[in-house]
């Protein structure tokens, strides 16, 4: 008698195929200008436009290459977005590192200034690597969205119990947003962890910063308070 084939343990991936809307990265860019500009005059490093002029391209380019939502991959506004997500990220550690510096070197009295640009920082930061979460994970969303997802960069809760979420669930914005809250807060992951060196390697960045942030700037900020 012949045995009946075993099913394959575990759910299936990748997932069907499933529009990925562009909205939330948008908006998440957005937040992040209207934080850029609300940066005490005294403490910007460089230009006041400069940051928020590199976001706003940043909106632009999304806005163009895929104005509601994507269902393919789309290899020239993936490259763009990481290309821009790079040059924003790298702006605001350089804003860190010029703030630290005239923190460091300069006679602060006002420390409500400090604490202020201190902050603006750090919600920027939690910002922008919520975008490069969503851009490296299997992919990025054009292939996860066209149900080609490469292999996973994070393992989310809900990837290893199929009693929590459907078998075809994928991680959406939202998901990628509070993986970079909880890591900027707590200088390393919670409840979701990085498989890739890529991911490993960008969480860490992450923590510095946030590290930096509020380790340095603030608590210095607060005795001089």
């Amino acid at each position: 008698m012949a045995q009946e084939p075993q099913a394959t343990p575990g759910r299936p991936y990748p997932p069907p195929p499933a529009c990925e809307p562009v909205w939330p990265a948008q908006a998440t860019v957005l937040a992040a200008i209207a934080l850029q500009l609300t940066l005490p005059k005294r403490l910007t490093v460089g230009p006041t436009w400069l940051l928020p002029a590199l976001e706003g391209l940043l909106v632009i380019g999304l806005l163009l290459a895929s104005p509601r939502e994507l269902e393919y991959e789309h290899p020239r506004r993936k490259r763009a977005a990481v290309a821009l997500i790079a040059v924003v990220s790298a702006a605001n550690v350089f804003s860190l590192v010029e703030l630290t510096h005239f923190l460091l070197h300069h006679n602060v009295t006002k420390g409500q200034q400090l604490i202020v640009a201190g902050v603006l920082i750090w919600l920027t930061n939690f910002l922008i690597f919520a975008l490069w979460y969503w851009e490296i994970d299997r992919g990025g969303p054009g292939q996860r969205a066209s149900g080609k997802d490469g292999p996973p960069d994070f393992l989310f809760p809900q990837m290893s119990d199929d009693r929590i979420e459907p078998r075809e669930w994928r991680p959406k914005f939202i998901d990628y947003l509070y993986v970079s809250l909880t890591n900027a807060a707590a200088f390393s992951p919670t409840d979701t962890m990085p498989l890739t060196p890529m991911a490993k390697s960008i969480m860490g960045v992450q923590s510095i910063v946030s590290l930096v942030t509020i380790g340095l700037i603030v608590s210095r900020a607060v005795n001089i308070l």
